[in-house]
């Protein structure tokens, strides 16, 4: 495995970073970008991932990472629920929907397995030295 030594480095924060520019593509070539307030929900909550897998790593120990983690996970639930609010309103297609829902799950789903492998290791964070 690769070390990882800054948050540019995690394949999370990378697929997250994807979703969020694929949202930016939805405002800008979909009728999702003239309803203001969902619109303004998705941007904050697909920025919400990327953001707190961001701040949570910087955080230098493993609780606190795993934390901010879990609130990366959220926003992923959250972002896709609004995801099926733009389909429902038909703001966006179905295809839209499909290509975007399967990257949102899959980031999702990466971040609670990284969450898993976090609370099991003896390796604590940079701020504790790796001392168990």
């Amino acid at each position: 495995m690769a070390k990882i030594e800054k948050f540019e480095d995690l394949e999370i924060w990378n697929k997250s970073r994807e979703i969020c520019f694929d949202i930016e593509v939805l405002f800008e070539t979909t009728n999702l970008g003239k309803r203001y307030s969902l619109k303004d929900q998705m941007d904050r909550s697909s920025g919400s991932i990327m953001d707190n897998i961001a701040e949570g790593f910087e955080r230098g120990g493993n609780r606190e990472f795993i934390n901010f983690l879990s609130y990366s996970k959220g926003s992923s639930g959250e972002l896709k629920s609004q995801l099926y609010r733009a389909l429902d309103k038909k703001l966006i297609s179905q295809t839209e929907f499909d290509t975007i829902a399967p990257k949102i799950e899959l980031v999702k789903n990466k971040i609670g397995a990284f969450m898993k492998y976090l609370n099991t290791t003896d390796i604590k964070g940079i701020k504790f030295n790796n001392k168990p």
